[in-house]
């Protein structure tokens, strides 16, 4: 794999993760895959930054999590609007990355 020197520049990657229509029972598996994958990942950071110092401050990870729980309920209500409705929905879902200074 060859990797790209940058001089003097900002490095971004752009990453299309979804894009497409989905039924409201599609829609529902993806967002909650993807929710509940950054939900986990949070709550591993905060065992293993409290294994390595029980004292460590755990709040904003327990506030990142709540957010994330919050997020999951505003898409399930959204979900069942749709469903309701009989609509698809259409997820629109790009990552970006860029080198932090």
């Amino acid at each position: 794999m060859e990797s790209k020197t940058l001089k003097n520049e900002t490095a971004t990657q752009n990453i299309q993760l979804v894009k497409g229509k989905f039924t409201p029972e599609q829609a529902s598996e993806v967002m909650m895959a993807l929710l509940d994958q950054k939900i986990n990942y949070h709550k591993i950071e905060g065992i293993q930054l409290w294994e390595k110092n029980h004292q460590t401050d755990q709040g904003p990870i327990f506030k990142r999590i709540k957010e994330l729980e919050a997020e999951k309920q505003n898409v399930t209500e959204f979900i069942s609007k749709m469903r309701a409705e009989g609509k698809e929905i259409q997820i629109k879902g790009t990552l970006q990355m860029s080198s932090c200074d």
